[in-house]
């Protein structure tokens, strides 16, 4: 048997007025998710007094408790890029940001927390200008990919209570900037840096947002995350182009899959992330796969409802579709859990705690109904997780 879970990130929603008072999965064609003839079900993964963010949320989905293993975000995302963290080590994410011009920081606004989706190789020399900057004995700064890229903070604090810079889209900063001095002074002076750096006077040429600023959130010591085969029983693996996830599964032990063209967009290549599951299951002998897609999250984000709908449809006919398929074809009996981390609504463009809708897919066992995959079908079926990190063990362990 072999184990897959498709995570649409951030693909649930709240009714949408434009819609018709229904939801992106209310309206997306996705006959392929929908034709599964599966059980439906809702589940909270981020606790009451946790943030809604896509750390905590994916490690409930991948079965870990975030009240016990959580340490921040960042730290998830150092161990993606290969960063050895010391226990007094403390990790913060830093983004590549587009701010407006007014020469008080205090006065501007997030045009674009992702300065327009940056493309890797240009976010490295902007990193490498900051790093060679403000980089020194205690703040050294590491590129990632695309926007997202991560602050080592040697004998630094927690508990700084930062904003990520989505959850601030068009509004100004001032009262969200850190009351940590030096932390605050990195992002101040990072705006000389880069508003003028040659990668930034050619995207604006270009009609592209420069990446005018960093912006400092997430921070997090060293993690601490049990082994999945240890915990489960199984092989694992992660595909995502996200180096959050990637950081949960080497954390995990699971092997983390990198498909060249993957960009956490919309335009993410599909074609590649289906061909790696599909090896990593058939061939390379992994029991389980977790398929991470952030399109959805993306648009949500952007307030962009066609774009979150065409996310959706091309998960659905892209990667579930064909993915089913092939593991028909070659014979093998599969699960299959579909279903977001957290919900990111058009109407807020950022992350929400509300309960999210999951079906779960026995190739060897088929039951419940076709039905289409909404949150309101699944709000029906009358199953509720209170406890998320709980949902994996029992799609494993076939208790639902």
């Amino acid at each position: 048997m072999k184990y897959i879970v498709v995570l649409g990130d951030g693909m649930a929603d709240r009714d949408i007025k434009e819609l018709g008072n229904k939801t992106i999965l209310d309206v997306a064609k996705k006959p392929n998710i929908d034709g599964l003839k599966g059980i439906m079900g809702m589940v909270k993964t981020v606790p009451d007094t946790l943030k809604p963010g896509s750390d905590v949320a994916n490690l409930a989905v991948m079965g870990y408790n975030p009240l016990e293993c959580y340490t921040g975000r960042s730290p998830l995302e150092a161990v993606s890029i290969g960063i050895k963290m010391k226990d007094s080590d403390v990790a913060i994410r830093c983004n590549l940001v587009t701010l407006s011009d007014e020469e008080d920081i205090k006065k501007r606004k997030m045009i674009d927390y992702s300065a327009g989706e940056i493309s890797t190789d240009e976010a490295k020399e902007l990193i490498k200008a900051v790093e060679e900057a403000l980089g020194d004995s205690e703040f050294k700064f590491y590129p990632g990919i695309s926007y997202r890229h991560c602050l080592i903070w040697d004998k630094g604090q927690t508990g700084l209570n930062l904003t990520p810079p989505h959850d601030i889209s068009d509004r100004v900063v001032g009262e969200y900037l850190p009351n940590n001095d030096k932390i605050f002074n990195l992002m101040e002076r990072s705006y000389d840096i880069l508003k003028n750096h040659p990668v930034n006077t050619k995207r604006i040429k270009e009609g592209k947002n420069p990446a005018n600023s960093i912006w400092l959130w997430g921070e997090g010591t060293k993690p601490r995350i049990e082994n999945f085969y240890k915990k489960t029983g199984l092989k694992g693996a992660v595909i995502s182009a996200v180096d959050l996830i990637k950081g949960i599964g080497i954390s995990a032990g699971m092997e983390s899959i990198d498909v060249e063209g993957a960009t956490g967009t919309l335009d993410t290549n599909y074609k590649g992330k289906l061909e790696a599951a599909k090896k990593t299951l058939l061939k390379d002998g992994n029991d389980f796969v977790y398929i991470h897609l952030e399109g959805p999250d993306e648009c949500g984000h952007h307030g962009d409802i066609e774009g979150k709908i065409l996310a959706v449809e091309r998960i659905d006919k892209n990667i579930v579709g064909p993915l089913c398929k092939e593991l028909r074809d070659a014979g093998e009996d599969f699960a299959m859990l579909i279903m977001p981390d957290h919900p990111t609504p058009i109407e807020t463009k950022t992350h929400s705690s509300d309960p999210i809708p999951f079906k779960i897919y026995r190739s060897n066992a088929e039951k419940g109904s076709v039905e289409v995959y909404s949150e309101k079908n699944a709000a029906k079926g009358g199953i509720f997780i209170e406890d998320g990190y709980t949902l994996l063990s029992k799609f494993i362990n076939n208790t639902l």
